[in-house]
């Protein structure tokens, strides 16, 4: 399809990066051969915490192929990089040093011609641990008496503060009250982390192919921490086989790093799946104590939180996410004038936590929502209702809300009429009332969820520059893996340009191509790197109208993109340049059509959207079937809704799956029992129900496209929508609240309650440790605004 002028908005063009992945043409991490490169692997603690008292690698050594076996002693490594460390006595060693934390903490690295040389290798180290005590579950860190991860520290709480209103619940005539656990769920990409490290080529002291999101800042961290000069060392993502915020530079590629340096030969590991839901950071991780007070009309009046956030083994980014995303997006889409937000973040003997498709936005729409139905149950009103009696009217944007966020605009209203609409909501209550009076065993449930997010931030740079044979070349800085950045950014350019798309060739994610970036994350990538494009070719296009007015001789404000592939004068087409034309002589003046840009943007976008979740339960066995959701997500002005579409079909799945599904469980030792797929429940699409998606488009005024982040909305939507459906299903007989994943098992047993009149109140009170933490201070604002900087 061309792309002319004035016509990338909305233009659902098929995705130009397809035909090499479908042909098999990709290149990825565990595809790359060079020429005398080793094969790392890993000896990783099968103990949850323990002291190592011994390693002997002798026998290891001697196995034929091994190049060397090392363990942190034999090395000067620096630690493993954080996005930002929580405590300086909870920081993470590349390799364990003295102790392990969690099943699967890397102790001893292999290194040898083959891979199967270096597992078997691996196999023959033996390790002496001295085991140590185990705390796995969050709230039980929380006491003093608990096995300590770090002894400075004095207990596992990593951080404890108390923030926000004192009262919140001041003047309620009615309080809501629940506890909600976010499970922990592990990332599983279709690819595991990958990387090879190449010290012998010779434009670079160091490249390094990384599957990550981020190549530029994987550079600076890595340079940093090896003592190098940055522009010495090329870091390029090749194709990445999924990411979703897990894949950084990481403790094991640190190793390799290393070791390729040791050893001044190319180091390649990649990951294996057993390794990858180990080793893997983590996410969600929250439990989630929540207090809403209303008037008995329904109008909000206040609500008071208490987040444990699980950290996991060490002190790391995943940690924080309860302080800044989950914070930040307390609010939701309300109007709720006092909230009090208390959080304690603790470390167990559990993988390390990280960020996973939205970072803490989805744990926050997950507790407001539910927090929200429950209040409609007790008041008997329809929570349709009850969100629009609360909402924050379009009038009032820009906002600030009390916890900080600056939404920029919303129309919540509108995208709640809208998956209202197309759902027939009324036809389906009337459906689930002819059910229950007829005591079907397959009882229908119906979720309603209404959401905002943050997403983007910063700055973000591109380059644009036209060849003599009339192609164009497009940069940008950030890194896709999946989105379709080659896709959206060559629609911006080729409709400044007036070209074909098939004249753009899109670059980016290596450092030696690409000046620099912030890659991708946080759902940022169109509205930032997308604008820097636009910004970056509208500037070529202003420099390629002057020198055109010189050499037909017209005024520049005369010449105009004729949509062709030429600039000419306005009405007379027969005064006109090619592309080509006019980039060989700005070559020839000296001064190639070529500018670097670089946009920036002060404060985040917030899309929005309603979901609305339709299941059936089995009053027998608990089983819960999803059977068709509605996802209207705003993300402002669309550039594909194809690429729109496919971000939100696996937005949706994540969300849905961990509703229903996922969870990463461990025994009361700390060992894994879900660390394979034939225990951890990942979906396949035969689980899912068919999806409707739909858009209502509110712009941002913060960017010229006037987008929103997409990439992780349907996530934050979708989770409660089904939650919310399981629960609506079981209402009539009294269930109030089903944590997630909920299980056939979980919903059986509440059904059973019910029928026994057994059920548990959704509410306990919290561990008084919450109650002796101090207020919001100086370091806490500090570790706040941090946290949202990091925004994946």
């Amino acid at each position: 399809m061309t792309v002319g002028a004035g016509t990338f908005s909305g233009t659902p063009v098929r995705r130009v990066e397809d035909p090499d992945l479908l042909r098999g043409a990709g290149t990825f991490v565990d595809n790359l051969k060079i020429d005398g490169m080793l094969s790392l692997s890993f000896v990783r603690s099968p103990i949850a915490h323990a002291t190592i008292r011994s390693v002997d690698v002798t026998a290891a050594r001697e196995m034929p192929g091994v190049v060397g076996v090392y363990s942190a002693a034999d090395l000067e490594l620096p630690d493993a990089p954080a996005l930002m460390a929580l405590h300086p006595a909870a920081i993470r060693p590349s390799l364990a040093k003295g102790t392990v934390n969690f099943v699967g903490d890397p102790v001893v690295a292999v290194v040898a011609e083959t891979r199967a040389a270096a597992m078997d290798a691996a196999e023959l180290v033996e390790i002496d641990y001295e085991p140590l005590g185990v705390v796995v579950d969050m709230e039980e860190a929380l006491d003093r008496g608990s096995p300590a991860q770090f002894e400075s520290l004095g207990g596992n709480v990593v951080i404890g503060l108390r923030t926000g209103s004192e009262d919140p619940l001041a003047g309620a005539d009615v309080v809501v009250r629940g506890r909600f656990e976010n499970q922990r769920v592990a990332v599983v990409p279709m690819e595991g982390s990958a990387i090879v490290v190449d010290p012998t080529g010779t434009d670079f002291d160091l490249t390094v192919h990384l599957s990550c999101q981020m190549p530029h800042v994987a550079r600076a961290g890595l340079a940093k921490l090896l003592g190098m000069d940055q522009e010495r060392v090329r870091v390029i993502a090749p194709h990445v086989g999924g990411a979703f915020g897990a894949k950084h530079l990481s403790a094991e590629g640190v190793v390799a790093s290393k070791l390729a340096l040791e050893l001044g030969r190319p180091v390649k590991w990649v990951e294996t799946r057993s390794e990858n839901l180990v080793a893997m950071a983590h996410g969600r991780g929250q439990v989630q104590y929540v207090e809403l007070g209303l008037r008995r009309d329904g109008t909000f009046v206040g609500m008071r939180c208490r987040m444990v956030g699980d950290a996991g083994g060490y002190g790391g980014f995943g940690g924080i996410l309860v302080l800044g995303q989950t914070k930040l997006m307390a609010q939701g889409v309300y109007h709720i004038p006092a909230i009090a937000f208390d959080v304690a973040i603790v470390t167990t003997n559990t993988t390390p936590m990280g960020a996973y498709r939205g970072a803490g936005r989805p744990e926050a729409a997950a507790f407001v929502e539910r927090i929200v139905d429950m209040a409609a149950d007790e008041l008997g009103i329809d929570p349709v209702e009850l969100r629009r009696k609360n909402f924050i009217r379009p009038d009032e944007f820009p906002l600030t809300t009390v916890m900080g966020a600056d939404y920029d605009s919303g129309d919540y209203g509108a995208a709640l009429d809208e998956v209202l609409r197309l759902a027939d909501y009324d036809a389906l209550r009337r459906e689930q009332d002819e059910r229950r009076r007829r005591g079907d065993r397959m009882q229908l449930g119906i979720g309603v969820s209404t959401y905002v997010e943050v997403t983007g931030g910063g700055a973000e740079f591109s380059e644009v520059e036209v060849h003599d044979d009339g192609t164009i070349t497009v940069k940008a800085g950030t890194s896709a893996h999946g989105q379709g950045h080659a896709t959206a950014f060559s629609q911006i350019a080729a409709d400044q340009f007036g070209v074909p798309i098939e004249q753009i060739r899109y670059v980016q994610s290596d450092t030696a191509l690409v000046a620099r970036g912030r890659g991708t994350g946080g759902s940022r990538s169109v509205q930032l790197g997308g604008t820097a494009v636009l910004q970056t070719s509208k500037l070529v296009v202003e420099r390629a109208k002057e020198l055109v007015a010189e050499l037909l001789e017209t005024a520049p404000e005369d010449v105009v993109v004729t949509g062709d592939g030429r600039l000419g004068v306005a009405g007379v087409p027969s005064k006109a340049l090619s592309w080509g034309e006019v980039a060989r002589v700005a070559a020839e003046r000296g001064a190639p059509l070529l500018v670097q840009h670089d946009t920036e943007r002060a404060g985040s976008t917030y899309p929005f959207g309603a979901h609305v979740a339709v299941v059936e339960v089995d009053m027998e066995t608990g089983r819960v079937v999803p059977l068709r959701h509605v996802a209207v997500d705003d993300c402002g002005v669309i550039v594909n809704p194809m690429l729109v579409d496919g971000q939100v079909h696996g937005g949706l799945a994540s969300g849905i799956s961990q509703a229903l599904w996922e969870q990463f469980l461990y025994d009361d030792d700390g060992n894994p029992i879900t660390s394979t797929l034939a225990e951890y429940a990942m979906p396949s699409a035969a689980e899912l129900p068919s999806f409707v998606t739909a858009h209502t488009e509110t712009p941002s005024p913060l960017n010229d496209l006037g987008a929103k982040g997409i990439g992780e909305s349907a996530t934050v939507g979708s989770t409660p929508a089904v939650q919310n459906a399981v629960v609506d299903a079981l209402s009539h007989l009294g269930v109030r609240h089903i944590d997630m994943p909920c299980t056939p098992e979980r919903v059986w047993r509440a059904i059973t309650a019910a029928q026994a009149g057994t059920l548990p109140d959704p509410w306990r009170e919290p561990r008084p440790e919450m109650a002796g933490f101090p207020r919001e201070g100086a370091a806490g604002e500090e570790l706040e605004r941090g946290a949202e900087s990091v925004n994946l």
